[in-house]
C-alpha cells in the first residue's frame, strides 16, 4: 500500500493519540467510590454485641445532634497565617481572642492538591479526595452525585441557606431553602462580591427557620490573583471579615438558650501561593485554618500553642456527628475528636464506632484483600475490645477500671481510623499500572515505526510503500496476538484492584491487541526490508545525503535537550525559559545559513548566469546564420527576463535575510510582554508597566488600535448592519474596560485612584509528528518512574495533560493539511 508522508505521520498521530489517552486514564486515579447516594441510606450498624449469653445494647440508632443551629464560613484562599500569624493579631484582634482565651478549637486543615475551589468543596462535604481530573471540570461544576453532607442533611428535614459563590448552588441545586449566588470570574471585583454575601446576615440571624447557614467569601481570593498574599488589600479584607465573624459569633450567642448550643465553623477552601495563585501543592496553598467555635466547648486558659494539623476530609465526618446525621459513604476522613471530648465515654466510642464501621465498610467495597489490611485488622481489635468496654458498662460498673479501659479503646480506634484512612486516601493515588503499560507500548511502537519510515518519508517523492498484507496475514501476527491476548486475561484475573482496561468489553480488547500486534509486525517488516536492501546498520538513517547539515544537528540537541529536562520538575516549571533558548539558537543558526548561502555561495551564482547568457548569444549569432527566424531573445526580452528574475531573487533574499531577526524581535517583545513560571514571576515586566495606575493612556492607546484593527479586518465582509452591530459591539468592549478602571477615555484623566509544491506539506507533516513523538514517549516513561514524586500532582501531571492535548492538537493539524494537499493533488490530476 503506497502512502504519502502527510498521510502517514497523520495515521500514526492518531495511532499514538489513542495510546495517550489509555495512558492517561490508567494515570489519574479513579477516586475510591461507595454505593450510590439513593443507596446510602442504609441502618446505622449497632454498638458491638457485648460477649456472653443474654447481653445486647440498645443503642441501634444514629446518636442525636451535638448542636442546634451551625454557621459555615468559607474564606476562600484563607492560608493559615492569616489566622495564627501576625496578620491574624493585627487584622483579626477578635478572631485570635476567640483562638487564644475563647471556647473554641483551632486547627490546621492539609488540603490535597489540586487546590481549587469545586474540588475542595467536593472534600469539605463528602470527606473524599476528588481527583485530578476535576480541575477539567472547575469552571462548569456539575452536581454531585455522590452521597454528601448536604443531601444527608436535607433528607434529614435540616434547612441550609447559602450566600455566595455560586459553584455551590450548582453542586448542590435544589438542596437550599434559600440562597443567592455570586459569580468567581469577576477577579477585579473583591468589595461587591462580599458585600452580596454580607447584606443578608443581619436579617438571617434574627430568624429562626434555619438550621445550616453557609457564607462563601471570594474577596480574598480575588485580592491574590490580582496582587498576592502581600497585598496592602489583604489587611482590609481580613479586618472585614474579622468584624462579620464577630457579628456571626454574638448572635450565635444569644440564641444559646435553647437545649443545644450553636456551632460556627471557619475554613478555608485553600491557601495561596507567594505570587497569589494556588493549585499546587505549596506550604502557602494547602495549608489553611480551621475553627470551631461554641459555648459547648471549655474555655481556653494559657498560651495558644501550634494548631494540631488534621486533613480536610476530617470536617465531613465531625459535621456529620455533631448534626446527627450518618457519616457520607465515600468519606475517608476522621473525627476530630477534641469537639466530641465533652460527651461522655461511651458517647464518644459510639462516634468512633460509626466512623471506623464507615471506612472498613468503604474498604472493603474497594479491595478485594481488604482482610488482610492493617486498619482492618486494627479496628477489628478495638471493636473486640468495644464490646468488653459494652459488657462491663451494662453490667452497671463505674470504677477507675472501665474509665481506663473506655480510653485504651478510644486509643485503639483512633488508631485504626488513622491507618483505615491512610489506606483509603493511598488508593486514590493507586495507579492503573496494566493500562498505563499499554498505552506506553502503542506510544513506543508508534515512535519506533516513524523512526524507522525516515529515510523514505523524506525522500524527493514524499511517499513509500507500507508492507501491510505480509504482516497481516503472517503466523507471527497471530501468534502474538494469542500471546497477548493469554497476558491480558492473565492479568484480568490476578488483579487486585479495579483496571480500566480490564473492564473493557473482550471485543475491544481484542481490537486493540490486534493494533498492538499489526504495529509490532510493521517495525519487523520495516527492519527486515533495511536489511534486504544491504543498508549497513549502523548507517544513519535520519537524511538520504550521506551528511548533516548545522540545522539538522541543532534540531537533534535540542530536541534531546529537550525531553531531558522533563526529568525535573523545576525545568518543567520554566519550561519556556527552554523553548526561548531554543528558538533564539535555531534563528541565529538560520541567519548564519542564509548569509552563507546568499553571499558566500553569490559568486558562483553570478558565473553561472554569465555562462548561461554566453550560450543565449552564440545560439542567436548561429540562428542568424542559419536564417532562423528567432526573436531577439539575446536583447530585450531576455534582460527584462534576467532583470526581473534577479530582482525577485534579490527581494526574497533579503525578506529571507530579515525574518530570523523579525522573529528574534516578536519573541523578545513576547517575553518582556508577561514573565510566567514560578520562579521569576515577580519579576516586573511589559504587561505590569502597562496596568499599572501610572500608564492607562498607554494601555488605552494600544486597546483603541487593536480594536481598529479587528473591526477593519473584519468589516470588509459585512453588510452594512453587521458593521454597525460590530463596531457598537466593539465600543461596548472599550466601554466595559473603562468603566472598572482598565482604561480611559481622551476626556479623563488617568488617576492613580483608578509549504509551498507538495512533498514540502508531506516532509512537514512528518517532522512535526515525529518531533512530537519523541517527547511524548519519553514523557510517559519519565512520569511512569515519578509517579511517587512529591511535586507529581502539582508539576508533572498537568504537563502530562498538556503533551496529551498536544498530541491531539498534531494529529488535528496534520489531517488538515493533509486533506489540504490530497485535494491539491486530485485538483492538479483533473486539470491535466
Amino acid at each position: 500500500m503506497r502512502l504519502r508522508s502527510g498521510v502517514f505521520a497523520s495515521s500514526c498521530l492518531l495511532v499514538q493519540a489513542l495510546g495517550v489517552a489509555l495512558f492517561l486514564r490508567g494515570f489519574f486515579p479513579v477516586p475510591v467510590r461507595s454505593l450510590p447516594r439513593r443507596e446510602a441510606r442504609a441502618d446505622p450498624p449497632a454498638e458491638p454485641a457485648p460477649p456472653g449469653p443474654g447481653m445486647v445494647s440498645n443503642w441501634t440508632k444514629i446518636p442525636a445532634p451535638l448542636f442546634s443551629k451551625v454557621v459555615i464560613v468559607l474564606i476562600d484562599a484563607l492560608r493559615d497565617d492569616f489566622v495564627f500569624g501576625s496578620k491574624g493579631k493585627q487584622f483579626m484582634p477578635y478572631t485570635t481572642q476567640v483562638v487564644e482565651k475563647g471556647t473554641s478549637y483551632s486547627f490546621v486543615a492539609e488540603a490535597k492538591p489540586p487546590t481549587v475551589t469545586m474540588p475542595r468543596i467536593k472534600a469539605l462535604m463528602t470527606g473524599s479526595i476528588p481527583g485530578f481530573i476535576d480541575v477539567v471540570v472547575n469552571l462548569n461544576s456539575p452536581a454531585l452525585l455522590d452521597d454528601n453532607l448536604i443531601w444527608q442533611a436535607k433528607a434529614a428535614g435540616k434547612r441550609i441557606i447559602f450566600y455566595g459563590d455560586d459553584t455551590w448552588v450548582k453542586l448542590f441545586p435544589k438542596h437550599f431553602v434559600e440562597y443567592d449566588g455570586t459569580t468567581s470570574f469577576f477577579v477585579s471585583d473583591f468589595t461587591e462580591v462580599d458585600d452580596n454575601v454580607t447584606r443578608h446576615l443581619d436579617r438571617v440571624l434574627k430568624r429562626e427557620d434555619w438550621d445550616i447557614l453557609i457564607l462563601h467569601y471570594l474577596g480574598l481570593d480575588h485580592i491574590g490573583h490580582i496582587s498576592g498574599p502581600n497585598s496592602p488589600l489583604v489587611g482590609p479584607k481580613l479586618r472585614e471579615m474579622d468584624n462579620i465573624l464577630k457579628k456571626i459569633h454574638i448572635a450565635l450567642l444569644s440564641k444559646d438558650e435553647a437545649p443545644l448550643p450553636n456551632l460556627l465553623v471557619v475554613c478555608g477552601d485553600h491557601g495561596m501561593s507567594e505570587t497569589g495563585s494556588h493549585g499546587g501543592s505549596s506550604e502557602g496553598e494547602v495549608h489553611t485554618p480551621l475553627l470551631f467555635i461554641s459555648s459547648a466547648f471549655e474555655k481556653r486558659s494559657g498560651p495558644l500553642t501550634q494548631p494540631e494539623r488534621v486533613q480536610q476530609t476530617d470536617l465531613a465526618s465531625t459535621l456529620a456527628v455533631g448534626l446527627g446525621l450518618p457519616i457520607s459513604r465515600n468519606s475517608v476522613g476522621n473525627l476530630i475528636l477534641p469537639v466530641v471530648e465533652g460527651k461522655t465515654m461511651r458517647e464518644q466510642l459510639r462516634f468512633v464506632h460509626l466512623n471506623g464501621f464507615q471506612l472498613s465498610r468503604l474498604l472493603q467495597e474497594n479491595t478485594p484483600a481488604y482482610e488482610k489490611d492493617p486498619g482492618y485488622e486494627h479496628f477489628k481489635i478495638a471493636e473486640k475490645s468495644h464490646s468488653n468496654w459494652i459488657k462491663l458498662y451494662l453490667e452497671g460498673n463505674n470504677s477507675e477500671i472501665l474509665l481506663n479501659l473506655g480510653k485504651k479503646v478510644l486509643k485503639q480506634y483512633l488508631e485504626a481510623l488513622k491507618t483505615l484512612s491512610s489506606s483509603l486516601s493511598k488508593q486514590v493515588a493507586q495507579y492503573d499500572m496494566y493500562s498505563m503499560m499499554v498505552g506506553t507500548v502503542i506510544i513506543m511502537e508508534v515512535l519506533l515505526l516513524l523512526l524507522l519510515s525516515v529515510p523514505k518519508a523524506l525522500s524527493k517523492r514524499a511517499e513509500f510503500e507500507v508492507p501491510l498484507s505480509p504482516p497481516l496475514f503472517s503466523l507471527l501476527f497471530y501468534l502474538m496476538c494469542l500471546m497477548l491476548c493469554a497476558v491480558h486475561v492473565i492479568v484480568c484475573t490476578s488483579a487486585e484492584s479495579l483496571c480500566y482496561f480490564c473492564s473493557m468489553s473482550w471485543l475491544t480488547a481484542v481490537g486493540v491487541m490486534m493494533l498492538i500486534s499489526a504495529l509490532m509486525c510493521g517495525i519487523l517488516s520495516a527492519i527486515a526490508k533495511i536489511f534486504e536492501n544491504s543498508r549497513p546498520p549502523l548507517k544513519n538513517p535520519v537524511v538520504s545525503s550521506s551528511s548533516w547539515s548545522e540545522i539538522d544537528v541543532l534540531i537533534l540537541a535540542g530536541t534531546i535537550g529537550h525531553v531531558l529536562s522533563l526529568g525535573a520538575s523545576s525545568f518543567i516549571e520554566e519550561e519556556h525559559q527552554t523553548w526561548y533558548f531554543l528558538i533564539n539558537t535555531l534563528c541565529l543558526v538560520l541567519c548564519q545559513e542564509l548569509c552563507r548561502n546568499n553571499f558566500l555561495l553569490k559568486e558562483c551564482d553570478l558565473q553561472h548566469s554569465t555562462n548561461v547568457k554566453q550560450n543565449f548569444d552564440s545560439l542567436g549569432e548561429t540562428s542568424e546564420c542559419k536564417n532562423i527566424d528567432i526573436p531577439a531573445a539575446g536583447g530585450s526580452k531576455l534582460d527584462k527576463a534576467t532583470s526581473s528574475s534577479e530582482f525577485m531573487e534579490g527581494s526574497y533574499k533579503w525578506i529571507s535575510l530579515a525574518t530570523p531577526w523579525v522573529i528574534l524581535i516578536c519573541c523578545r517583545l513576547l517575553r518582556s510582554l508577561n514573565q510566567t513560571g514560578v520562579q521569576w514571576a515577580h519579576r516586573p515586566d511589559f504587561g505590569h508597566w502597562l496596568t499599572s495606575s501610572e500608564h492607562k493612556p498607554e494601555l488605552s492607546f494600544l486597546a483603541v488600535v487593536s480594536l481598529l484593527m479587528i473591526f477593519f479586518l473584519v468589516q470588509r465582509r459585512c453588510s452594512l448592519v453587521s458593521k454597525i452591530a460590530m463596531a457598537l459591539g466593539l465600543l461596548g468592549v472599550y466601554s466595559y474596560r473603562a468603566a472598572v478602571g482598565n482604561v480611559i477615555f481622551p476626556w479623563q484623566h488617568g488617576g492613580k485612584d483608578i509549504s509551498k509544491n507538495s512533498a514540502a506539506v508531506g516532509h512537514g507533516c512528518f517532522c512535526y509528528a515525529l518531533m512530537r513523538s519523541i517527547p511524548v514517549a519519553a514523557y510517559v516513561v519519565l512520569v511512569t518512574g515519578l509517579r511517587y514524586h512529591l511535586f507529581i500532582w502539582s508539576v508533572f501531571s498537568p504537563k502530562l495533560l498538556y503533551e496529551g492535548v498536544h498530541v491531539f492538537i498534531t494529529a488535528a493539524v496534520c489531517l488538515f493539511f493533509t486533506a489540504m494537499d490530497q485535494n491539491h493533488l486530485h485538483r492538479a490530476q483533473d486539470w491535466k
